[in-house]
């Protein structure tokens, strides 16, 4: 096999289970460089909160929270599960960074700068483009003059931009990628929508990702395990579009909602019966579905 063909593990399990380590920040480091346009050096990966919450999000999204060299908190969120109100979340998960990570006694001018990374596996907003940038910025009804900062203040946010204060977004729309590598940040957006690593490639990270993410270098327990998750997620699209279809004939908000909630249980319960059937582990299964113990048991006997 041929390393151009090689298999890879795909980079939404990679950053739950191998880029956390500090051995294999490269990684990481070269697809913020390549995407920020600037050479970012990661501290440390940082606890969040959101990698606590509802057992339902576990099995829809992924996400890791790090330290730049400029103190500067990257928020990197994976997400496939389709929702309407996902600008909404985008926002929730920078303020509550911000409010995590500034003390009670602290001045405002020492809040956080907020990167937040969105890499979505499913088709949201319209564009023809795939991938978007939003800043925060003022400008002026009248003379339509952008609002700067004074010296003063430019000295104390380290800045002159007042959009470098505020929380940056970034929308990466994989689906919308058309398989054209032109440029090295195409690369990466190749390689998260393929899970393969040309032999030509050279973003940064990307011969590091090469190296650490080979299927064939995982043991067979992180092979199996991945191989659970890839499965979850198929279930997960295929529930979700027969879901979908169905709420929609109702043509009542209130059913679409049931339906999708009822839906999301049924796909979880699916994919648990299909691993009991193949002897998985209790504890792999409450992973990758997010069921409780008692209701993966409760599966046995239906």
């Amino acid at each position: 096999m041929s390393n151009k063909s090689r298999k890879l593990i795909s980079f939404d399990w990679a950053i739950k289970k191998i880029l956390r380590s500090k051995a294999n920040f490269e990684v990481l480091e070269g697809f913020l460089s390549e995407l920020l346009f600037e050479d970012i050096k990661i501290l440390e990966v940082l606890e969040s909160e959101s990698n606590k919450e509802l057992k339902e999000d576990k099995f829809n999204r992924v996400d890791i929270k790090v330290k730049n060299a400029k103190d500067e908190i990257v928020l990197i969120e994976i997400q496939y599960d389709r929702e309407l109100d996902y600008l909404q979340r985008m926002l929730y998960a920078s303020s509550k960074i911000i409010i995590e990570h500034i003390k009670e006694s602290e001045a405002y001018s020492k809040i956080v700068k907020v990167i937040s990374i969105n890499i979505l596996y499913f088709n949201f907003g319209e564009g023809d483009d795939y991938i978007y940038k939003g800043t925060t910025s003022f400008i002026g009804l009248h003379n339509k003059n952008e609002l700067k900062l004074n010296p003063k203040q430019a000295e104390i946010y380290r800045t002159e931009l007042v959009e470098k204060i505020f929380p940056e977004y970034y929308l990466i729309r994989v689906n919308n990628f058309n398989n054209v590598a032109k440029d090295s940040l195409d690369e990466w957006i190749y390689f998260l929508k393929n899970e393969e690593i040309k032999d030509d490639f050279k973003a940064k990270g990307l011969r590091k990702a090469k190296e650490v993410l080979d299927y064939l270098k995982c043991s067979a327990e992180e092979r199996k395990a991945f191989e659970v998750y890839k499965e979850s997620l198929h279930y997960q699209a295929s529930m979700y579009e027969s879901t979908y279809i169905a709420g929609k004939k109702e043509g009542e908000k209130i059913g679409l909602v049931k339906g999708e909630e009822q839906g999301r249980l049924e796909e979880k319960k699916e994919v648990a019966r299909k691993l009991l059937a193949q002897n998985v582990a209790i504890g792999v299964i409450m992973a990758a579905t997010g069921l409780l113990q008692n209701e993966i048991e409760g599966l046995k006997i239906t």
